[in-house]
């Protein structure tokens, strides 16, 4: 096999130059910005590993067993060689440490077992005995071999169980979870979107060098999320200059139209085969040493040209987008000694996008006149410093300190422009529309976190012992507020000269109506405060069984516009118990297994929303008729205002966080997750591996908004309002004790029993009504296959068997699209989920992907990624329900005497699921490469992609609302798909690397 041979123990490794595309399951023994080696040699030798690319040297002693351990290396190539007594124990070996994983060596007499040979450019998927989590790797040249999408989200799909939300606002879904309760890293950043915990920010494929995507068990240094969690590290400069550029295009013309969609009986109602999306961009890096052995650098430059355009659902607007903005990154590596290093990570998201809207006639394709331009910006800058010491032979450490921001502040020369104005039905009618405006709030945020840990491992005989904790700061700056000048909402009202108005005041003589001009405005800044603190001991019972132990201490600190604690919960203990049994006691066969619990923040929106400096000020004028303006070549109407009547009210809200102690649990308690895992794995050659594993999870709990309407006090008349708690449990809220009318202590409310007043039709009070509490199960059994590149070709495929059942998705609602993290329909009172139990929006029960490359020769490559997912369940929502007259959501739809008192009505249940399933969607990718030297060092690859590649346009989400008002009248959009499967698109990909 060549020079490069290497004899290796075959019970280890997934080892030389690269990491299988798939590891069935990987090391849970590694921190989350790098990896480690460790390994058996002779007892009291000395091991050396040195990275050829950096000149990185680390040197540790084995102990009398001869267990020798490095932590926190940087993902990279390296090589290892033993000694003892100043002769060398076993050849030197090439190593590569990949993201999150410890990769095992045993060297020199310690490798008795039969063995295989791999060359310096093969890599072996091998068992590893030690992991007891569920995690896919991916890198950099791996994707470059694959037809995968440049997004992050195209990366995390690769993994079984793990795929996007069915709802509108996207997302991703890993073991039918929603799409709201993932976490994701770069470089040991947080940079998961903490208003609503649904999106992160993300950088430029070629800023990434590798990918972890942790689907469950993972250790107890990650916390945060009852979902998933996505870990990626950025590239390196090293010794030898190198220096490239990307080039991906996706033209116009490669983009399949999207299919306008028609009712049964011909009419269409949704636009889509005029919209167009055009995308190029330019990448530069370049990369290095500042001091050789030392300092390094890696800059990169991304420049974008992205133009989609789009219509409107009826065709009458064209909105053509523009955004230009480009994206730098950079990376910078000290080896301060062979025990110090230091990291600077740093990159910008930031974004500008200008959107140019123009009045549009679809069926002529010709564009009108421009109405309007729109404005977004979006992302920001991030950074973090790290510092990873070797302290001692055994013990070990690393700090961290960062911050992420991220922007989102959408307005348009109309907000800016134009007020709103609506109008009373008996007002007549100036012949013009009023105002020039229909949206009806501006609204603008700045999330900042700031992010610290420390992180620590003290190796004690059998045992590695793992400690460590973070903090995170995440401030929210928010302003909302109604657009035009002055942020005005006018609203006009009828009235003779002499009436009173809201405010007391009285009309004057001479004018018939009145005008409201309304400010309100929520303003402040929102701080979340997360930490946590953990310990784990990873214990080698016997050679062959591991035990994994740990656990972890979370504590989440929400707090209003006043900075006072809004929500908070403390003394979260999440325990983590896994283990690892070789079964053979040769590496070839595992047994493995993992217990855990998983807490979930309170996302940030809960404090804006619910917390805030709510400014509501209302000034009353005298309606004296319109002015008539023109803009832009159209005319609209603007009240004119005569005197102002009466005071301004602000009593709704003056600004100031009032006493928040009525709308909040005191003892509010977490929403958590337990997890139970049971795997097998066994290798069937030096390359060849399967596996099977079974999950179960069970959510507990919801965060919630709950309407308290009667309490046990006051013969259950006593009112307390919209309360943030967890519904089916007690519920402590500052309230009325002495039913005076005024709130004066405390009061408890068994939630589970209590809470909502019942009333016949005749306004007779019958007693309470409780909630019933929240629930999810999600149970999944995952087959996998991996057969690990060799230069030739590679192939992983996976089947994922699952079933996702309860009453609540979890903190969004993807079938109803209520995208307010903890703050969902869900519970609003206890009729809304009565008899909701059933398969939740994220269960799909089959789950087929398939992906591998072929290698034709030297210079071309095929590529190939399928995916088949069934189809979710469709419900038919109605409003109402044979309790209670209530307006929300349902499952339960009116048949009878719908129009009469609540007490006469006649329901039937609309369970979930119970108008079948959408179908099956079907995604095929497909990828050829050619690949040549440019000179000694240089390397040219063109790569053509084609992203669905049958243009299936299947439908992903149907209207579920099966009555839209209380009466027997079925609507007539039900069942109508709304969303599809994008077309099929292509893309170029050019890169010269030297």
């Amino acid at each position: 096999m060549g020079g490069n041979t290497r004899v290796l123990r075959k019970r280890r490794l997934c080892l030389a130059l690269g990491l299988c595309l798939s590891c069935i399951a990987v090391p849970a023994f590694a921190g989350n910005t790098d990896g480690s080696i460790v390994g058996k040699t002779a007892a009291g030798a000395t091991v050396t590993v040195t990275s050829p690319e950096t000149g990185l040297t680390r040197t540790v002693v084995a102990d009398d067993k001869g267990n020798y351990r490095f932590p926190y290396l940087p993902v990279g190539k390296y090589t290892l060689q033993a000694e003892k007594d100043g002769a060398a124990v076993g050849e030197p070996l090439a190593i590569r440490v990949s993201l999150g994983n410890a990769t095992t060596v045993d060297v020199g007499e310690a490798v008795s077992l039969e063995a295989v040979k791999v060359t310096g450019t093969s890599v072996v998927s091998a068992v590893d005995v030690t992991s007891t989590e569920i995690a896919t790797n991916v890198t950099r040249e791996e994707l470059r071999r694959l037809p995968v999408d440049q997004n992050v989200d195209s990366v995390a799909t690769l993994a079984p169980g793990v795929n996007k939300g069915v709802a509108a606002f996207g997302g991703l879904s890993f073991g039918g979870s929603s799409v709201a309760e993932n976490s994701f890293y770069v470089n040991g950043l947080n940079v998961t979107d903490f208003y609503n915990r649904n999106g992160f920010s993300e950088a430029p494929f070629a800023f990434y060098q590798e990918f972890q995507v942790k689907t469950g068990g993972y250790s107890v240094e990650f916390g945060r999320s009852t979902g998933g969690v996505v870990n990626a590290v950025v590239r390196s400069g090293s010794n030898d200059f190198h220096y490239g550029a990307e080039l991906t295009t996706e033209p116009a013309d490669w983009h399949s139209s999207a299919k306008d969609r028609y009712t049964s009986d011909g009419e269409r109602y949704l636009a889509a085969s005029r919209d167009e999306q055009s995308l190029t961009k330019l990448n530069l890096y370049a990369s290095g040493p500042i001091v050789q052995d030392k300092l390094f650098f890696f800059l990169m430059y991304e420049g974008r040209d992205d133009r989609p355009r789009n219509t409107s659902d009826d065709g009458t607007v064209l909105t053509r987008n523009a955004s230009d903005d480009g994206f730098w990154g950079t990376k910078f590596d000290w080896h301060i000694n062979d025990k110090n290093l230091l990291e600077l990570m740093a990159f910008s998201n930031k974004n500008s996008r200008t959107g140019d809207v123009y009045d549009y006639d679809f069926e002529a394709g010709e564009r009108g006149a421009k109405t309007n331009e729109i404005y977004t910006d979006t992302g920001g800058r991030n950074w973090n410093l790290t510092w990873s010491s070797y302290l001692t032979n055994d013990f070990s450490m690393k700090l961290m300190y960062g911050k992420n921001e991220r922007e989102n502040f959408q307005r348009s020369l109309s907000d800016i422009e134009c007020n709103r104005v609506v109008a009373n039905n008996q007002i007549p009618s100036p012949g013009v529309p009023l105002g020039c405006t229909t949206n009806s709030a501006v609204i603008s945020r700045n999330d900042d976190r700031k992010a610290m840990r420390a992180d620590f491992e003290w190796t004690l005989g059998d045992h590695l012992l793992r400690f460590g904790l973070d903090r995170e700061e995440n401030t929210s700056d928010y302003n909302r507020y109604y657009p035009g000048p002055g942020a005005i909402y006018y609203n006009i009202y009828p009235g003779d000269t002499g009436d009173t108005i809201d405010n007391g005041g009285v009309i004057p003589e001479g004018y018939q109506g009145y005008v409201r001009a309304r400010r309100y405005e929520i303003a402040g800044t929102f701080e979340s405060i997360d930490s946590a603190y953990y310990l784990e001991d990873n214990w080698s019972i016997t050679p062959n069984f591991l035990l994994n132990a740990g656990l972890r201490l979370d504590a989440f600190d929400n707090k209003d516009g006043a900075g006072r604690s809004y929500i908070k919960t403390d003394d979260m203990l999440a325990p983590r118990l896994g283990f690892s049994w070789d079964m053979h006691g040769d590496g070839t066969t595992k047994l493995y297994g993992n217990l855990g619990r998983y807490f979930l923040p309170v996302a940030n929106v809960i404090n804006i929303k619910q917390g805030g400096g709510l400014l509501d000020e209302r000034t009353y004028y005298a309606f004296d008729g319109y002015d008539i303006v023109e803009r832009d070549g159209s005319r609209y109407a603007i009240p004119r205002l005569g005197p102002q009547i009466g005071p301004v009210d602000d009593s709704q809200g003056d600004g100031t966080v009032g006493d928040l102690r009525s709308e909040v649990d005191r003892d509010i308690d977490p929403v958590y997750s337990d997890e139970a895992i049971l795997g097998f794995q066994q290798m069937l050659d030096d390359k060849w591996s399967w596996g099977v594993s079974g999950t179960y999870r069970k959510l507990h709990n919801a965060v919630d908004d709950m309407e308290i309407s009667a309490t046990p006090q006051c013969g259950g008349d006593g009112y307390v309002g919209w309360v943030m708690a967890n519904p089916g449990k007690p519920v402590t809220v500052w309230g009325d004790t002495d039913c005076d009318g005024n709130a004066d202590g405390w009061i408890t409310i068994d939630t589970s029993r209590e809470g909502w007043a019942m009333y016949d039709s005749e306004g007779n009070y019958l007693g309470q009504r409780g909630w019933v509490k929240p629930n999810r199960s999600y149970k999944a059994l995952e087959f996998q296959i991996d057969r690990a590149w060799d230069g030739k070709w590679a192939l992983n495929a996976s089947y994922t068997l699952s079933w996702s059942r309860g009453n609540a998705e979890g903190p969004v609602n993807s079938d109803t699209e209520f995208d307010d993290t903890g703050r969902t329909e869900n519970f609003d009172d206890p009729w809304v989920n009565l008899g909701g139990a059933g398969y939740l929006p994220n269960d799909h029960r089959h789950q087929i992907k398939v992906r591998g490359t072929y290698a034709l020769d030297d210079h071309w490559r095929l590529g190939g990624d399928f995916k088949a997912l069934s189809g979710s369940p469709v419900t038919g929502f109605g409003v109402g329900n044979p309790y209670d007259a209530t307006n929300y959501h349902s499952y339960f739809i009116c048949v009878e005497n719908c129009d009469g008192p609540s007490t006469e009505r006649v329901y039937v249940r609309s369970p979930r699921g119970r108008y079948g399933r959408t179908p099956w969607t079907f995604d095929v990718g497909a990828s050829i490469a050619w690949l040549t030297s440019l000179g000694d060092k240089g390397r040219l690859q063109v790569k053509f992609a084609v992203y669905n590649l049958f243009n299936q346009q299947h439908t992903i989400r149907v209207n579920q609302d099966l009555q839209t008002t209380i009466g027997d009248t079925v609507n007539d959009t039900f069942r109508q798909p709304i969303g599809f499967q994008s077309p099929r698109f292509a893309q170029l990909t050019v890169s010269a690397d030297f």
